[in-house]
């Protein structure tokens, strides 16, 4: 079942294109189970039709060739499973990968395939981007049909793309979503540094990079920033909860599964209320700065991530999806390009732009890319 990097869950060869794509096997793909990951799903059928988001990779004329590994049910940070294996981290092979699009993550950065199609409802895209210094976007919520990913039923998962080359991923889009044109603009975006919450190494490579852009780094403050990442920890963990329960008492998911599903259970109806309420509040916030400006900037990750023997030792960390969550709640286009490594470590810069306005967001990361000397 393993590749021998544990990047592939199955391997394939669909479709006639030069372009290599690996799908996150929380999508299904004709012919093969859509097992998440998870033993629980060990006997899964094969599925009978493709996923809406395969529909088009397949018709733009790409090539399948692999079901990515992922954190167990797409429902972790770190990218480990011991089911299936834990993807390397080809870039930075002491580290984690990411999650919980790790595989895809993992497999682009190691050129097995020049796209990724993950999915992120938490960060599951970014983070797994960050960590394996790729590029990862998270398109604006709705913007790519997930007819045919796990779980059916979402309001913060977002299927997107994940590539080691900011203008692949670029084709890639425009190929699969008509609507969407990045056409080549050299105008300096209008772009508003957040003031976060990170390492100050990492804020450092960040400012760096906008600098030698020739854009101002000076940041200011994206209000409830907080408030909008404990909420869309409320509702990621009731809907997975509600996707997720009948294999609760399997006896066949990971422990650190396990443990989130039963404290998920746990969430009240009031607290999905409150989280509503923070989610309108925020996206308009996002909506308020966003009115004088192209793109938001900051560090896709608030710190550097855990080294694999931490994480294999027990260690948890959720708060690495700190600065990438709270725009799964407001539903706006994030892409994650890497910078510079820090001293063997991965350094990303996150983008934010208008709902809808993907395009402008890749606009802005390709500007930064041509003029930075941040970007590696």
């Amino acid at each position: 079942m393993k590749s021998t990097s544990s990047a592939l869950v199955h391997a394939l060869d669909l479709g006639t294109g030069p372009a290599r794509v690996v799908v996150k096997d929380s999508i299904d793909i004709a012919g093969y189970p859509t097992r998440a990951g998870c033993a629980a799903l060990a006997e899964a059928p094969p599925a009978t039709r493709h996923a809406a988001i395969v529909e088009r990779t397949l018709a733009a004329g790409y090539r399948l060739v692999g079901k990515a590994n992922l954190h167990e049910l797409a429902f972790g940070m770190s990218g480990l499973n011991a089911w299936t294996g834990t993807p390397e981290n080809p870039r930075f092979p002491a580290l984690i990968p990411g999650g919980s699009s790790s595989g895809s993550a993992a497999a682009v950065a190691a050129g097995l395939a020049e796209i990724g199609i993950g999915t992120d409802t938490g960060g599951s895209i970014r983070v797994p981007a960050a960590c394996c210094g790729v590029y990862g976007l998270k398109p604006s919520f709705g913007r790519l049909d997930r007819r045919g990913v796990m779980p059916a039923h979402s309001s913060l998962d977002c299927v997107g793309p994940l590539s080691a080359d900011l203008d692949t991923l670029i084709a890639f889009m425009a190929a699969v979503d008509p609507t969407f044109s990045a056409s080549a603009d050299n105008t300096p975006p209008s772009l508003c540094a957040l003031a976060v919450s990170a390492d100050p190494a990492i804020r450092g490579a960040v400012a760096a990079c906008l600098e030698s852009a020739g854009l101002d780094s000076t940041t200011r403050p994206l209000p409830l920033m907080d408030e909008a990442y404990a909420a869309a920890m409320v509702l990621i963990n009731r809907e997975t909860y509600l996707a997720c329960r009948p294999w609760l008492d399997s006896g066949r998911l990971g422990a650190d599964v396990e443990r989130r599903l039963r404290a998920a259970a746990e969430i009240t109806d009031a607290e999905v209320h409150e989280a509503e309420a923070v989610r309108r509040a925020f996206a308009a916030s996002v909506d308020r700065l966003l009115e004088g400006h192209t793109v938001l900037a900051l560090p896709t990750l608030p710190h550097f991530p855990l080294t694999l023997a931490a994480a294999e030792a027990g260690q948890q960390d959720l708060t690495i999806s700190a600065l990438v969550r709270p725009f799964n709640l407001s539903g706006h286009p994030a892409l994650s390009l890497p910078l510079a490594p820090d001293h063997g470590r991965p350094v990303s810069l996150q983008l934010v732009g208008r709902r809808g306005d993907d395009a402008g967001v890749c606009r802005a990361a390709r500007y930064l890319l041509a003029r930075s000397a941040a970007t590696p």
